[in-house]
C-alpha cells in the first residue's frame, strides 16, 4: 500500500518533531555532589566574619569550608583551616535538597582571604574576599532594581556589567523581585547562573519584593521556599521577618532592609516593622543611613501608589535622617525627592529616593513630580561610594554608559547638601516600551504626552 503525504501533512510532522525543542525553555538545574549557587552574606560583624552559603543534592553527608589569608603563593591549601558548616535539608519540587552555610569568625579586618566550600573530597575553586574595617573607611557598593525575567538571557549582563565597572564592590543590594515566580526552582536556578562566580566574591544584601512572596497551603502570604535556604543574612530584625528584614553596619553606614509586602499583607507587621526601625535608627552612631525595600515611597508609574506604606514610614525617614532609600517594583528609573516644586533642592530635607529596574521587564514610566531624573524602557546598574562626608551615586545603563549621577556632602551637623552630576550630554530615555505603544489608547498616549511636556517643563526649570 502507498502512503502519500499532502504538504500540510508533512508540515505537521515536522512541528510534531519540532514541539520537544520548542517545549524546552529553561535547564533543570537539578543539584548534584558538586556545589553550586554559591553566595557569599554575613550574619555577624563584617570585619570580623564571613558566611557562604552553597546547595547540594542529597548524597553529600560532609558539608565544610577551607579559609586561609589569601597569598599569592600556590600554598594555599597547606595554610587553611577547616570549619564545619551546617547543613538544611529542603524538600522542593518533590525531592530533597541539601543548603550548606558555614560561618567564618575571628577573622582580622580589612584583611583578605581565601576559601572554598564542598564535602572535603568535591570542592568549589579558590574564591576570595575582604573582611571590612572596624573603622569608617571609603568603600563601594552595587544596587539593583527588580531582575524578575529573562534573568539568565537578559538580566546577566547588569549583575555581570556592574562588576566589571566595580570590581572591588563590598556588597551588592537587590531591592526585591529577583525572580517572577516565587518556588520556582529553575528561575532561581537562572539568577544563581547569572552571577555565577560574582556571588562568590562579592557578598549579597537581598530584600524580597511580591514576587517572592506565594499563597502556602494553609491560604496565607508566605516568602519563598527558596529564600532562607539559599541566602545567609542578618537575624536581627523582627521575629517575623527573619533574613526580610535587618540591618547592618558597614565603615560608617547603617544598611536597612524592609520587607515592604510583609508589611503590604498584614498590618501588624506594617506596626512592628516601623517600631523596630525606629529603635534600628534611635541607635545608630554611624554617619550615614541607607534603607532598601521593595515598595517605592514615591511610584514612577501612574496608578501604583503605595499610600499606607508611604504614611507610615516617609515621617521616620525624615525624623532620622535617611539619606538614601533604595527601591524597585515600578520596573522605571526614577530619582529625586520629595520637596515642593520651586523649593530649592540643594538642600533636601529628606532622603533622596530611588527606584531602578535592572531586568527586562518594563512598564510605563508616569514622570511624577517628585522625579529629577528619569529613564524608560532601560536596563541599569548602580554604583554608591561613600568616602567620609560624601556619597557618590552613579547609574549606568548595562552597556555601560553613565546615565544618573548625583552626589550628597554632609556637613558637621548631619544637614546634606545634593549636587546633581547627571551628564548633561546624555538624553533621558523616556520613549514608551513599544508593547505600551502598541496597546495604548489615544487618550492614554495624550496623558503620557501631556506628563512628558509637563516634566521636560519642570527640568528646564
Amino acid at each position: 500500500m502507498r502512503v502519500r503525504f499532502s504538504t500540510f501533512s508533512c508540515w505537521l510532522l515536522l512541528l510534531a518533531s519540532s514541539l520537544p525543542a520548542l517545549a524546552q525553555t529553561h535547564k533543570d538545574y537539578l543539584p548534584s555532589p558538586y556545589p553550586d549557587r554559591l553566595t557569599l552574606g554575613w550574619q555577624d560583624n563584617p570585619a570580623t566574619s564571613q558566611s557562604v552559603n552553597w546547595r547540594t543534592d542529597s548524597t553529600v553527608t560532609n558539608a565544610v569550608g577551607a579559609i586561609a589569608e589569601a597569598d599569592p603563593s600556590p600554598d594555599v591549601e597547606k595554610k587553611a583551616m577547616i570549619v564545619n558548616a551546617t547543613t538544611q535539608r529542603v524538600q522542593l519540587d518533590g525531592t530533597t535538597k541539601l543548603y550548606h552555610t558555614v560561618q567564618f569568625k575571628n577573622l582580622k579586618p580589612g584583611t583578605k582571604y581565601n576559601y572554598r566550600v564542598g564535602s572535603g573530597t568535591i570542592w568549589t575553586e579558590w574564591f576570595q574576599f575582604t573582611t571590612a574595617s572596624d573603622k569608617p573607611a571609603p568603600f563601594s557598593f552595587i544596587y539593583f532594581g527588580d531582575a524578575q525575567n529573562d534573568i539568565r538571557s537578559l538580566w546577566s549582563r547588569a549583575i555581570r556589567g556592574a562588576y566589571s565597572t566595580m570590581p572591588r564592590a563590598a556588597f551588592m543590594i537587590h531591592a526585591g523581585d529577583l525572580i517572577t515566580t516565587s518556588n520556582a526552582d529553575w528561575q532561581w536556578g537562572e539568577w544563581f547562573e547569572a552571577g555565577g562566580w560574582v556571588n562568590g566574591m562579592v557578598p549579597t544584601l537581598a530584600t524580597p519584593g511580591n514576587h517572592e512572596y506565594f499563597k502556602d497551603d494553609d491560604n496565607r502570604r508566605k516568602v519563598s521556599r527558596h529564600w532562607r535556604p539559599s541566602f545567609v543574612l542578618p537575624e536581627n530584625g523582627p521575629e517575623k521577618l527573619k533574613e526580610t528584614a535587618y540591618y547592618i553596619d558597614y565603615q560608617g553606614t547603617r544598611f536597612i532592609s524592609l520587607d515592604s509586602q510583609g508589611a503590604l499583607l498584614d498590618s501588624t507587621v506594617l506596626d512592628q516593622q516601623a517600631d523596630w526601625l525606629v529603635q534600628v535608627l534611635t541607635n545608630n552612631p554611624n554617619r550615614w543611613t541607607v534603607v532598601t525595600h521593595h515598595h517605592p515611597i514615591y511610584s514612577t508609574k501612574s496608578g501604583r501608589d503605595n499610600e499606607e506604606w508611604r504614611a507610615r514610614m516617609e515621617p521616620i525617614y525624615k525624623k532620622y535622617k535617611v539619606d538614601l532609600v533604595l527601591q524597585g517594583h515600578d520596573h522605571t528609573y526614577g530619582r529625586g525627592l520629595n520637596m515642593p516644586l520651586g523649593k530649592a533642592r540643594k538642600y533636601p530635607d529628606g532622603p533622596i529616593y530611588v527606584v531602578s529596574v535592572s531586568g527586562p521587564k518594563m512598564y510605563d514610566i508616569g514622570l511624577q513630580d517628585w522625579m529629577d531624573r528619569a529613564a524608560s524602557n532601560t536596563q541599569l546598574y548602580q554604583i554608591i561610594s561613600i568616602d567620609g562626608g560624601k556619597l557618590s551615586y552613579q547609574s549606568f545603563t548595562v552597556t555601560g554608559e553613565l546615565y544618573d549621577a548625583f552626589e550628597l556632602t554632609k556637613n558637621a551637623k548631619g544637614q546634606n547638601q545634593l549636587t546633581d552630576r547627571a551628564p548633561a550630554q546624555t538624553a533621558e530615555r523616556l520613549d514608551l516600551p513599544s508593547e505600551y505603544l502598541k496597546r495604548f489608547k489615544p487618550e492614554q498616549l495624550e496623558e503620557y504626552n501631556r506628563r512628558y511636556k509637563e516634566y521636560k517643563a519642570r527640568r528646564k526649570q
